[in-house]
């Protein structure tokens, strides 16, 4: 039998995906199973939205243009510009998902072997698209301790080698909902400039900022305009995961012309999710604001919740609708698949994802899962009650 490639059998899985086939066993079962193991919001995607699916009237769904449709892209100048983010139609490129431009960027701007420096826990997927583009990823760990805050430059600088050509950040952060500072984005800034790198900045979650201070994005940085790769995508904002549409941003023409080859070579970016994205940005602010509301109230409510279970500990994530919660457990992988498999509570149980695949060193998150808080609060409450009870009675717990 002919063998798969190297790069096939070192693709790492989902750490929010690999306990699926054990949720669908106890589903079977009839144990109803609350998912917080991913980021799928269960608020309702704007109606203006819905309406645009409804009312496709074409004769022909046709390809798009390899960088979007020109309409949707001149909207998304004004929608960037209410964040201070200031570009032009020709710097923004439609992809099928984040997902996408992040795989793009990688492809265009780093050679084999090349190397990208990314603070960790880290969303699991980056490393899977580098090692699509052959790159490799050195991680800098941050510690639950200290909340996840930014490593020091000097963690940085230890790493830089002549092969290292980025650094990715995703702010505000998954797996953590960590918001980087502006003291933390001018030490990345400065790291940037003193050894020309790419920045790739993953910002899905602009949204969702818990703090009184401003939004800080990586084109707010001075300086350092050219080496900035924006990663975006309408999945959470608009709860739009299914339509796979976002965009790269950069204004570095050669980027941006690299990009465009492997767009052209997909053909097009997905027709009806462009139409669907477009209306979005049509969006109330009473819908945004409302939104916005119901996560600030789900964060409170969820973060009392775990810290009141003995054992458990969360910092207060300040941005996104994700935490990184310590248990007290050594095996948090083994915890999360025995509460799909071995146990329930009033017929029910919870899923979450091990914190330990968001790592790349084996020996760190063990004890920690990632919790997406994208269920009404009725449900969280459900969820803690199980979580709690389930800890009770757990053969691995840590007393």
């Amino acid at each position: 039998m002919p063998k798969i490639s190297e790069r096939g059998i070192i693709m790492p899985e989902s750490p929010i995906r690999k306990l699926v086939p054990l949720a669908n066993a106890a589903k079977r079962k009839g144990v109803k199973v609350y998912h917080l193991n991913i980021g799928q919001p269960d608020l309702p995607t704007p109606q203006v939205a819905l309406d645009v699916l409804k009312k496709v009237d074409r004769k022909i769904l046709e390809y798009s243009p390899s960088d979007g449709i020109l309409s949707y892209r001149e909207k998304l100048v004004k929608y960037y510009g209410k964040f201070n983010i200031n570009v032009n139609v020709e710097d923004i490129i439609i992809t099928t998902g984040g997902s996408e431009a992040v795989l793009f960027s990688f492809m265009a701007c780093l050679d084999p072997g090349d190397e990208i420096i990314v603070p960790e826990p880290a969303y699991a997927n980056y490393m899977a698209f580098a090692i699509s583009a052959g790159a490799v990823i050195k991680t800098i760990p941050s510690s639950i301790d200290e909340g996840f805050a930014l490593p020091s430059v000097e963690k940085f600088e230890a790493l830089i080698t002549e092969k290292t050509k980025g650094i990715l950040i995703c702010n505000p952060n998954n797996p953590t909902g960590y918001l980087y500072t502006q003291k933390e984005m001018n030490q990345i800034r400065d790291l940037v400039q003193k050894y020309n790198l790419f920045l790739f900045s993953d910002e899905v979650y602009r949204e969702f900022c818990y703090t009184g201070a401003p939004y800080i994005s990586a084109f707010h940085l001075k300086g350092i305009e050219e080496n900035v790769i924006l990663i975006d995508s309408v999945s959470k904002r608009y709860s739009e995961c299914g339509i796979r549409i976002g965009s790269l941003v950069t204004k570095n023409k050669e980027v941006r012309a690299s990009v465009m080859k492997f767009c052209q070579a997909r053909l097009s970016p997905p027709l009806i999710g462009q139409l669907i994205a477009e209306a979005s940005l049509d969006a109330s602010e009473e819908y945004m604001l409302d939104n916005y509301n119901e996560y600030v109230e789900r964060r409170k409510f969820l973060i009392d919740g775990l810290n009141r279970i003995p054992g458990c500990y969360s910092p207060i994530p300040m941005g996104a609708f994700y935490t990184v919660a310590k248990l007290p457990v050594e095996d948090a992988d083994h915890f999360c698949a025995w509460l799909l498999s071995e146990f329930e509570y009033e017929g029910q149980t919870i899923m979450m994802a091990p914190a330990s695949g968001f790592y790349t060193s084996p020996e760190l998150g063990r004890n920690e899962v990632r919790i997406a808080y994208v269920l009404n609060k009725e449900d969280l409450q459900k969820a803690l009650i199980i979580l709690r009870k389930a800890l009770e009675v757990y053969p691995g717990r840590v007393l």
